[in-house]
């Protein structure tokens, strides 16, 4: 495992695109199609007009296994368990490369294996997820059963007693704090989930706290909360989800109510200005479940400002093209004689 200083920050130059087209972390499908779409909205481009190297290593390739029925009522649990290693594998690789993760999702069952991969690398790292969903059902709260509504319950050592021996996950063992985490955005929280925030003391934010507080407090807080003892590396979770559906219809569990342009993109300048994004997930666009043309790619398009935000593109604009205001040469004044 690499030592404290040794990750990648969102000062660092490069960053690895990872695809993962998945979505067997529940029952709908199309999720698969996101990375296709946000690459499509132009990422690359914009991420290389911000002086990154840019380093795609296209999609994962998932299997599905034919023998995976349920357990209890968890659907797929051996596939998911399979991807979220795969994922797990590929993360790590990229950031123990120096590089600046960025996955690419499929659902958000991804995200086990991404910040797990991340954690292999940086061990101290804190994570913020922003989210409609709170995403920590065990499958013993669960109402769906669907594993992308149960990341965060497999990465928390709080839980380790409280998750049964879910198949196709003995490969992880928890690795993260409770004080570790934050969430931003939270509107709709499942009743075993609410406990479960209760009892372990997480600190979140729902919309709720947003109007209260206001975006500049809430991340004040929300950094100060992480970051106040040691800098560490930032392992940023967004699911599109996070926004309100006028402005990201194109996801599979919108909730009305969300985030806005501004507060969005102001919680991504804030993690960047930090210096220590290490890693980051871009999940549950859907692009199937668009009513037209237009909403995908708006939902595509906004997925991809979210991510430049996070690696440095400013509301005013993006500066890396010009070092120093350029001087007039002799030959170009010439030229206009």
């Amino acid at each position: 495992m690499a030592r404290l200083g040794t990750c990648p920050g969102s000062r660092a130059h490069s960053v690895a695109v990872l695809g993962a087209p998945f979505s067997k972390g529940q029952k709908r499908r199309g999720v698969e199609h996101g990375p296709k779409a946000i690459r499509d909205a132009g990422l690359v481009e914009r991420l290389s007009q911000l002086d990154y190297h840019v380093h795609d290593f296209g999609d994962l390739s998932f299997q599905h296994l034919e023998m995976d029925g349920h357990f209890m009522h968890v659907p797929f649990p051996r596939t998911v368990g399979r991807a979220s290693q795969l994922v797990s594998g590929a993360v790590s690789s990229a950031v123990g490369a120096g590089h600046i993760s960025l996955m690419l999702g499929g659902d958000h069952s991804l995200a086990i294996g991404s910040v797990e991969g991340h954690a292999q690398q940086c061990p101290d790292l804190c994570l913020v997820w922003v989210d409609a969903h709170a995403d920590i059902n065990t499958p013993l709260t669960s109402p769906s059963g669907n594993l992308h509504g149960q990341s965060v319950a497999f990465m928390l050592k709080e839980l380790q007693e409280k998750m049964p021996d879910v198949p196709g996950f003995s490969w992880m063992k928890p690795f993260l704090s409770a004080t570790d985490l934050v969430y931003i955005g939270l509107r709709d929280v499942d009743p075993g989930e609410h406990i479960i925030l209760k009892n372990l003391g997480i600190q979140y934010f729902s919309m709720r706290d947003i109007d209260r507080l206001g975006i500049h407090r809430v991340m004040e807080v929300t950094l100060d909360h992480l970051l106040a003892r040691k800098q560490r590396p930032i392992h940023l979770s967004f699911d599109i989800d996070a926004f309100d559906p006028c402005l990201a219809p194109a996801t599979g569990t919108p909730v009305n109510g969300g985030l806005t342009y501004r507060e969005g993109i102001y919680i991504t300048e804030e993690i960047h200005n930090t210096g220590l994004l290490s890693a980051m997930d871009l999940v549950e666009v859907n692009p199937i479940l668009g009513t037209s043309r237009e909403a995908v790619q708006a939902t595509a398009g906004l997925a991809v400002d979210v991510i430049a935000s996070s690696l440095g593109q400013t509301r005013e604009g993006a500066h890396m093209a010009y070092r120093e205001i350029p001087t007039p040469k002799e030959d170009t004044e010439q030229l206009r004689l």
